[in-house]
């Protein structure tokens, strides 16, 4: 393994998603009576705990094929990559879009890059990927 980059929620946005859930049983601990709340609970404790899995995302790169949560793609078939810092990567990501492109990106990091495709089978012209360490998978990628 050439790359390998894991983007995890940030302890905010899990604490956002733990105070929703929290807030959802006080109501039932206000309307119901205590067993109904503990069982509440613990399904919000698993709820969270499968939502920080789901919202974690990986990016590898082996010299041949590069990998980003499930989608993968052979390395003849990328362009150029170019590093995106934060207002690149929010006009990108929002007015300057392109709807066939494939998004593979986490709202709570600014940067990434944008990797151009050259497949002719395959009308998706480039991924935008979130990315904290940009720089180095562009320089893999561009050499």
């Amino acid at each position: 393994m050439i790359f390998r980059e894991v983007l995890r929620p940030p302890i905010w946005v899990l604490a956002f998603i733990y105070f929703l859930f929290l807030s959802i049983v006080l109501s039932v601990w206000a309307a119901l009576d205590n067993r109904a709340t503990l069982v509440t609970f613990v399904i919000s404790i698993l709820a969270l705990i499968w939502i920080a899995f789901s919202m974690t995302s990986e990016i590898t790169f082996d010299g041949k094929v590069l990998k980003i949560d499930k989608a993968n793609i052979e390395v003849n078939y990328l362009g150029k990559a170019t590093v995106l810092d934060k207002t690149a990567m929010r006009l990108l990501r929002t007015r300057d879009a392109d709807p066939a492109a494939y998004l593979a990106i986490k709202f709570w990091e600014p940067s990434g890059l944008r990797i151009e495709l050259n497949d002719s089978r395959d009308r998706t012209p480039y991924w935008l990927v979130t990315s904290k360490r940009g720089e180095e998978i562009a320089a893999l990628l561009n050499r």
